[in-house]
């Protein structure tokens, strides 16, 4: 079992598992950064960075050796985003503001291949390491390793969210909390009551569907809370803020020195 296949198992399980987001450090070191910091996986952001295909499949070439399994965030849902990130080697879609049924049903069938999609067939290329093989045995394996990550981030998709994660192929409900609490009217009121029942409600239905709920946690508060909530999938972020947040201590520490 390939340790792609094998991190999708262990997250379908419920067992937390860490890892992170990347918005800016597009770098060719990033993956074994990673890897060395004990992420279980990256993602890759597209939605709101303007990275292109070319640097994302750059990207996923540096992570082959690498236990870090990469991940990316589409910019929507249509079915070329999601096919070609694929076809370059993700092994996890995010996709944002998943709203309705329908919506996530078409999302399953961008990840599948035919009977169960309607995925078009790429072998040989990035996604197989450029290897030949028996293409049957490839599909059940890209069928098994691929996580379909559903963002619930608008109040549509929270009034939908038990629907959304009764869909078959759907892996991971995920609170984008900024947006969430956007088209809630209570931007960034994280501590509100509604807001919190939100994310619970999001927890619960996934655990009711047995998917897995998952969350970008800035700080160890925010872990703490999700994880409280059944949280199981977590992201620690935002790769931005952790280098400017660990510059300033030591600089501060450089001043106070002298």
């Amino acid at each position: 079992m390939s340790h792609d296949v094998h991190l999708k198992s262990v997250l379908m399980s419920g067992e937390v598992v860490a890892g992170t987001m990347i918005f800016e450090f597009f770098t060719p070191g990033i993956s074994k950064i990673l890897s060395n910091a004990g992420a279980r996986f990256a993602i890759y952001d597209m939605e709101h960075t303007g990275m292109g295909f070319e640097t994302l499949k750059w990207l996923f070439a540096t992570s082959r050796d690498s236990s870090m399994v990469p991940m990316v965030r589409v910019p929507t849902g249509g079915y070329t985003w999601m096919a070609r990130a694929l076809d370059l080697g993700a092994r996890g879609v995010m996709v944002p503001m998943v709203e309705s049924v329908s919506q996530a049903e078409e999302l399953v069938r961008a990840c599948r291949y035919p009977p169960v999609g309607r995925r078009g067939a790429a072998f040989g290329f990035a996604q197989c390491d450029y290897l030949g093989g028996s293409v049957v045995d490839k599909i059940q394996d890209y069928h098994a390793r691929t996580v379909l990550i559903a963002q619930i981030e608008t109040e549509r998709g929270l009034e939908n969210a038990e629907g959304i994660a009764a869909v078959d192929g759907v892996d991971v409900l995920w609170v984008g909390h900024f947006d969430l609490s956007n088209f809630m009217g209570i931007p960034g009121q994280f501590d509100h009551p509604d807001f919190l029942a939100a994310m619970k409600h999001v927890a619960l239905v996934a655990k009711k569907h047995g998917k897995i709920a998952g969350f970008m946690a800035t700080d160890k508060a925010w872990t703490e809370r999700a994880k409280s909530m059944g949280y199981t999938m977590l992201a620690a972020g935002t790769d931005t803020a952790l280098l400017q947040q660990a510059l300033s201590e030591l600089i501060g520490d450089i001043h106070s020195a002298t």
